[in-house]
């Protein structure tokens, strides 16, 4: 068995069973950016088999710093699987994660195909249907977030779960990169940012997204839901937590934490 799909099988049962695998870096410390997305694709292939529907990608490492932290110099991506999507409200169970944290982040339906190489700015503004309200909840299969690149690429860019507004705004009513947006936990803030903090501008998320699919032959669909990347550190979930994210333009989304369910 190729040691792709091996370490793609230890990622799949790692979901299935919340026991984290330790680090692939670990064992091979030059593993790098294309193994992580060759171990990503298999992983996929396992869970599209199993009934799974890709309904949109999540890119990660979209600011500087989360980029410096993990040393690279590019966001990386994953896809969004359907039964991931959470409604706005929702009460989400710990037990189905390993390790969540949690992210708010501006978060784009597709409205018309977008495919690369070569999309623009203006060719991605312009795919966009509306933009809402995302929260993001990441988590790592890999023992004790000990990740290095390579090691969240292969797990599908450590997403979890995606909830986005009902409510949608049209592109061209907001200026993206200007949104603020506020996060509470049990009413206190903890963390801030603003669209900006996203590759400068988000509509430029969906640009660099396209274009790296489009290497792949892969492209955005209509109705397709990208999470353009966090805009603050992210945050530990606990037992009772009730967090919810205000945006400037867009309102608000929440989701409520228990124990188990």
């Amino acid at each position: 068995m190729p040691l792709s799909r091996e370490r793609a099988r230890a990622l799949y049962r790692a979901r299935a069973t919340r026991e984290p695998v330790e680090p692939f870096t670990d064992a091979d410390p030059a593993l790098g950016t294309a193994e992580g997305y060759e171990i990503q694709r298999e992983l996929v292939s396992m869970l599209l088999a199993d009934g799974e529907e890709i309904v949109g990608y999540k890119v990660g490492l979209t600011s500087v710093p989360a980029r410096e932290q993990m040393g690279v110099d590019s966001p990386d991506h994953g896809p969004v699987l359907a039964s991931a999507v959470l409604s706005d409200g929702a009460t989400v169970p710990l037990d189905r994660f390993v390790e969540p944290r949690i992210e708010a982040e501006i978060a784009f339906r597709i409205g018309s195909r977008l495919q690369g190489p070569g999309v623009t700015l203006e060719q991605a503004r312009a795919a966009i249907a509306r933009a809402h309200a995302g929260l993001e909840i990441v988590d790592s299969r890999i023992a004790g977030w000990r990740i290095r690149s390579a090691d969240t690429i292969a797990d599908l860019a450590s997403t979890a779960a995606v909830a986005v507004s009902g409510h949608g705004v049209a592109v061209d009513a907001l200026e993206p990169r200007l949104v603020e947006m506020v996060l509470t936990r049990n009413g206190e803030v903890v963390g801030t940012g603003t669209g900006a903090e996203a590759l400068g501008d988000p509509v430029a998320v969906v640009a660099w997204l396209a274009n790296e699919l489009g290497e792949h032959g892969a492209a955005l669909e209509p109705g397709h839901l990208v999470m353009t990347g966090s805009l603050h550190g992210a945050v530990p979930m606990a037992d009772g937590d009730v967090f919810t994210a205000e945006f400037d333009g867009l309102g608000s989304i929440t989701l409520k934490v228990v124990r188990s369910g």
